[in-house]
């Protein structure tokens, strides 16, 4: 049952990136921290404590960041690049396809302060793009963990797994549900078996979409929550067996509804199990200034939004 699934306290998703960065640093020498100017806002400072020489400060120039990552790939070492998603993805894409996907190199590109829970920055910095730019990509691997213990294990993942990879997460501080949960890259999470709706949500909206489970399950309505923490590749195996069951679903995600998770479940369904299905996320629009809270709740991302598409989801069938 979602409700037995509780908090074991709260944290920031981009600490679950420093804390990550950082243990697998310390067996794996060739793991090398970059940042535009941002070290203190991706949480490395113990990495940078632990390993000064094998970190490289590029300053205000993260396009010039991409191709140094993707030199350092020949010499055999393993990049992670960091800055705020905005300037991870959109300011740098022509780096990242030509230097990095194109060329098949092992970069690591870590992007924090994600989304609207960004907050008070606002649009200009509160990207809402940057899954479908990533996905888009021929070859790039697309992870949104969901807390700071998956972020964490995460990071850790990556750093074995051969190939590029877009590492997004979050600022706010959030709870932590999974600490004792295994992650695997491309393997989808379910919080819950239900029969009557199928909820696939990724990061911050994972636990909000536990949130709106509950409600439902207190309504009587059998939910099954899935965390689809690897936008690609998707388990689509998984999302198919859940889907054959429920007969509906609905997606969740901190991003445009346009490109992002819900475009991937939804090709998934056609392709394999065609259903109706909800999309919350923002409506091809851009974001503002507020606190993550307020913003959630006036884009529509919050847990009654949730129930509210499942509830006419349902009567879709």
């Amino acid at each position: 049952m979602l409700k037995d699934i509780q908090p074991t306290g709260q944290k920031d998703t981009r600490s679950g990136f420093g804390d990550g960065i950082a243990e697998a640093a310390r067996t794996n020498p060739n793991i090398v921290a970059l940042t535009a100017d941002l070290a203190g806002s991706l949480k490395l400072n113990q990495f940078i404590k632990e390993n000064p020489d094998r970190f490289i400060q590029c300053g205000i120039a993260e396009a010039n960041m991409i191709g140094v990552a993707a030199g350092l790939t020949i010499g055999g070492k393993i990049p992670f690049t960091t800055t705020f998603a905005n300037f991870s993805t959109g300011r740098v894409y022509d780096q990242i396809r030509q230097s990095v996907a194109y060329s098949g190199k092992n970069v690591k590109i870590c992007a924090s302060h994600a989304g609207l829970t960004l907050g008070e920055d606002g649009a200009t910095h509160q990207i809402l793009e940057d899954i479908g730019l990533m996905k888009m990509l021929p070859g790039m691997t697309v992870i949104v963990p969901c807390d700071y213990a998956q972020t964490k294990a995460a990071t850790m993942a990556i750093a074995d797994f051969e190939g590029p990879v877009y590492l997004r997460f979050g600022r706010p501080v959030w709870p932590i549900f999974t600490s004792d949960m295994p992650f695997e890259i491309g393997k989808a999470q379910f919080f819950s078996d239900g029969t009557d709706v199928s909820i696939f949500a990724c990061g911050h909206m994972v636990w909000k979409a536990i949130e709106a489970g509950r409600i439902l399950e207190e309504k009587g309505i059998s939910v099954e929550v899935v965390n689809i923490h690897t936008i690609k590749p998707l388990d689509t195996e998984a999302v198919i067996r859940s889907i054959k069951k429920t007969k509906c679903a609905v997606t969740v995600e901190e991003h445009n509804v346009i490109g992002g998770l819900g475009d991937a479940i939804a090709q998934a369904a056609s392709k394999n199990f065609p259903i109706p299905i909800e999309f919350i996320g923002t409506q091809d629009t851009f974001g503002e200034s507020g606190t993550p809270t307020q913003l959630l709740t006036k884009y529509g991302l919050d847990a009654p939004n949730i129930v509210e598409a499942a509830e006419k989801v349902m009567k879709r069938k």
